[in-house]
């Protein structure tokens, strides 16, 4: 196996541990009733059945006709107060996205190669299947794709615009991994995938610079040493608005005092990816420290996680996280060999 390959796999490992570890803990934006109710994340746990931020209450998807109907037995918790958004998961379980990366892992695994139109059939049928999945909130743009396909639309054409919430950066990432021999390929097919869902300048900004750090951490690992390096080189390199920030001075405060103060902890990229950025250089030595301290900050922590996890695997391997972590994932994640 080569070197290359394997911080692809541990990429793509530090991505779901990432996820999950956050999972019961996700959109908490009340860190005090975080602790409150969870303590001090640091291992997998189920989440429990009430949230006390959960915005379930002002979250509504009425599909128009069969075409749409992507919430099945869950529909019935949309519009209700302190819902949580995974109630049903268990410890160690990924959110609705991870598991469309999963299954988006099983269709690389029995193509050959990466094909559009045959993943949105896939896509489109995953998620129009009862009992496919378990998760509660099925993300905002899901519901506007699917609610584009009711309407008529061509599945090639149902792209919700301007999407700027980081849990759309996910789902592209094992398709980059998957190319992880060919970089160019590899960003190539992984802006195609990301295309078919979102669009949109700020969200191309930040998929180039995400993809951009996984590529250089993939050919050169490195570490923490060389996880602070690709970072640095990125924001001395000054391509990206997401980079123009005093990074070198934040680094001396506590990271509830960046997080969130400086770097919202919501889901858009303006706050998510800094975040991302500052948790990777402040912790860049110690992948269980940045994840651990990623969760119990809050707010979009579950796709925040699965980016910082991405490149922590990739900088430092997968004997780098907990061995806990890697072996309480309910579904790890399998990266097929191209043909």
């Amino acid at each position: 196996m080569t070197a290359t390959r394997e911080r692809a796999e541990a990429a793509l490992l530090g991505m779901f541990i990432g996820d999950a570890l956050s999972m019961p803990v996700h959109w908490y934006y009340d860190t005090m009733a975080l602790h409150r109710d969870y303590g001090t994340v640091r291992d997998y746990l189920a989440p429990h059945g009430q949230h006390p931020t959960s915005i379930m209450d002002r979250v509504s998807y009425d599909p128009v006709n069969r075409h749409g109907e992507i919430l099945h037995g869950q529909a019935r918790y949309y519009g209700v107060a302190h819902v949580h958004y995974h109630q049903f998961l268990k410890a160690g379980e990924n959110t609705l996205n991870l598991k469309i990366c999963a299954e988006l892992l099983r269709f690389l695994g029995r193509s050959d190669g990466y094909d559009r139109m045959s993943w949105l059939e896939t896509y489109a049928a995953f998620l129009r299947t009862p009992g496919n999945h378990n998760d509660t909130y099925v993300e905002e743009y899901h519901r506007h794709f699917f609610h584009n396909v009711a309407l008529g639309h061509d599945l090639d054409g149902c792209a919700v615009p301007e999407e700027r919430n980081i849990g759309s950066l996910v789902g592209p990432l094992p398709v980059f991994l998957y190319y992880h021999g060919d970089r160019e390929l590899a960003e190539a097919k992984g802006f195609d995938h990301l295309h078919l869902t979102n669009r949109g300048k700020m969200l191309d900004d930040a998929a180039r610079l995400v993809f951009g750090l996984l590529g250089d951490l993939l050919e050169t690992g490195g570490g923490g040493e060389g996880l602070r390096a690709v970072i640095r080189a990125r924001i001395a390199a000054g391509r990206s608005d997401l980079t123009a920030h005093d990074f070198e001075g934040l680094l001396a405060k506590r990271d509830e005092a960046v997080i969130g103060p400086v770097f919202p902890i919501s889901c858009y990229f303006e706050g998510s990816i800094p975040a991302v950025l500052h948790l990777a250089l402040k912790h860049a030595d110690d992948p269980e420290a940045a994840l651990v301290a990623n969760t119990n900050l809050g707010g979009e922590n579950c796709h925040r996680g699965a980016v910082l996890g991405a490149l922590l695997g990739a900088a430092h391997g997968a004997d780098a996280f907990p061995e806990r972590w890697r072996s309480g994932l309910l579904e790890p994640p399998v990266l097929p060999h191209r043909p």
